[in-house]
């Protein structure tokens, strides 16, 4: 992100595939939350609503505001108040500050990417919290050594953290005033941003993805003091992307 920016969500251009936005989750029987952008079946419940309806392929100059459903629900304090949130917050500001990012765009990556597991690995090979592809991480000159291979360094939050953090820092360069494009870019890489003429490509999981993460943004906007449980792990569902890694418990 371009130096002095921070962001509020009303800056996001919004990719809905739900008409109004809205968004799922429960926990279930093991502790495990799940959060999706729809419906995926009977067990999920209306966690966040959205406010007005979006057209996908339009522009919009405000984010439409979110307010949750049930504020006092044990899924909105699992996202609010999670283990790892507190865990690697000094990690998150210090990246966030060196790159003039926003903590809670990198916490809303963070929970959309990984559910705030350091040990994710996805099946395409995206690595630790903030979801890293080692050929990312060859890109900013990680590289393996005697002691650790790239994907061993990956799992390590503090790089994991600081690569995602410059990342998304580059990624604001390339498309200015366009904090949609990168977070589009994050999830679909910036060559698919820029086949699709520097607009959100039209893949439902990324268009999802935008949506996700433009609300977990809304969300971690405002300072919460929630306590977490920190047996309940969290899990995220894009539709398109049903295969996510599996979460684990934090001890």
């Amino acid at each position: 992100m371009h130096t002095g920016i921070k962001l509020l969500a009303a800056a996001f251009c919004f990719a809905a595939v739900s008409a109004h936005a809205d968004i799922y989750g429960y926990i279930d029987a093991d502790g495990v939350a799940h959060v999706a952008t729809e419906q995926v079946d009977a067990r999920y419940q209306l966690f966040m609503r959205g406010n007005a309806s979006v057209d996908p392929d339009q522009l919009s100059s405000a984010l439409p505001a979110m307010k949750p459903a049930t504020p006092d629900s044990p899924l909105m304090k699992l996202m609010l108040g999670h283990p790892n949130l507190k865990k690697y917050e000094a990690l998150l500001n210090q990246s966030a500050q060196e790159f003039s990012l926003d903590p809670a765009l990198l916490k809303a990556i963070m929970a959309a990417e990984s559910g705030f597991n350091p040990a994710a690995v996805s099946p395409k090979g995206a690595i630790g919290l903030m979801q890293i592809m080692p050929d990312t991480a060859a890109r900013y000159g990680v590289q393996s050594d005697r002691r650790k291979t790239v994907q061993q360094k990956l799992t390590d939050p503090r790089i994991n953290i600081r690569l995602a953090a410059r990342y998304l820092h580059d990624l604001q360069l390339l498309f200015p005033k366009r904090l949609e494009l990168a977070i589009a870019s994050y999830n679909a890489g910036e060559g698919a941003v820029q086949k699709y003429n520097n607009q959100i490509p039209p893949y439902p999981e990324t268009r999802n993805y935008v949506q996700l993460v433009a609300q977990f943004y809304q969300m971690y906007q405002p300072v919460a003091a929630v306590t977490g449980d920190s047996s309940r792990r969290l899990q995220v569902i894009l539709p398109g992307r049903r295969n996510l890694p599996p979460p684990i418990s934090i001890q």
